[in-house]
């Protein structure tokens, strides 16, 4: 009968997706508009002066997004989306097949993670890549600037010598200065925007100010030094930080392996923590813990970063 069940929503919801004619675009787009609301004016401001933050889960999609599409793997994003909301209906269907109606949020919650998760451990290596060619394209541009004071020019004869996706960032600012504005600070602030890094900002910062006073660009290499910095501090804590990720990860599995190991070493207490009511909200309450010790395990492992 349960199966009966499923095999009647399943095609309730093909129904609904055929009768409404659903498309991946289009459930992509609605996703994102749900998840990541278009910003007011007002937001914008605020988020400027540093008044009001983006959203966590906002950023971490967009920047998943616009790491596929910078790699040539945007149908990737539109997959995951579809993906993630296939998996949660999953995740709804394994917890009321297990009769634990707790765990609904939870399961739907988990598995609706799974194909971000994948993608996000996908772009890593883009990340990476693309914070050792900022680190080079900017010493580069940096010493032309100082030996010519024009950035434009420096930003012209180091192009062939940048590699993408770097290398598109500043032809778009070649182009913003030399063909849709001569407002040199006004393209440096549109370069500003274009790379989410401190560094790359505070760089930016202050080619706007050497437009003013040219003193200022003596400052400019002890900035594109951070980016050093920042590297070699990561290289040393790689192995310790994959230990970490080690340690939780062999922690969670030994958690879920208890359940079955328990079935064969007491199958009393077995029923009990799988079919009594006070079992299954503990079941609840450790996938709850998983989700969030999870989140924090990424949030404390990840890459540093340079904040100002």
């Amino acid at each position: 009968m349960t199966f009966l069940y499923l095999l009647c929503f399943v095609l309730l919801v093909a129904g609904t997706a055929f009768l409404l004619e659903l498309t991946p675009e289009g459930i992509t787009d609605d996703i994102m508009r749900l998840i990541a609301p278009k910003q007011t004016l007002r937001d914008k401001v605020l988020i400027a002066h540093g008044k009001k933050k983006s959203r966590r889960m906002t950023k971490e999609l967009l920047h998943i997004r616009e790491a596929l599409e910078a790699t040539g793997k945007a149908n990737q994003f539109t997959a995951a989306c579809c993906a993630s909301i296939l998996l949660m209906i999953f995740g709804c269907i394994f917890a009321v097949m297990i009769d634990n109606y707790f765990m609904i949020p939870v399961a739907a919650v988990a598995f609706a993670m799974i194909p971000f998760a994948v993608a996000r451990n996908t772009i890593s290596a883009y990340d990476k890549h693309l914070r050792e060619e900022m680190e080079t394209a900017l010493s580069i541009i940096t010493t032309s600037y100082i030996r010519t004071d024009d950035i434009l020019g420096s930003v012209n004869e180091n192009l062939t010598y940048l590699k993408p996706p770097i290398r598109e960032i500043f032809e778009s600012f070649v182009g913003d200065a030399m063909m849709i504005s001569s407002d040199m600070k006004k393209a440096l602030r549109n370069l500003r925007e274009k790379v989410d890094n401190a560094i790359f900002q505070e760089w930016c910062d202050t080619l706007i100010a050497c437009q003013d006073d040219r003193t200022l660009k003596d400052t400019l290499l002890p900035i594109v030094g951070k980016l050093t910095d920042v590297r070699i501090v990561n290289n040393e804590l790689k192995t310790m930080l994959g230990e970490v990720q080690k340690e939780y990860l062999t922690m969670v599995m030994l958690v879920i392996g208890n359940i079955p190991l328990m079935y064969m070493l007491n199958k009393d207490w077995f029923d009990t923590l799988m079919f009594s009511l006070p079992g299954k909200a503990v079941l609840a309450v450790c996938g709850v813990v998983i989700l969030v010790t999870f989140a924090f395990m990424l949030k404390f492992t990840k890459p540093i970063e340079y904040r100002r």
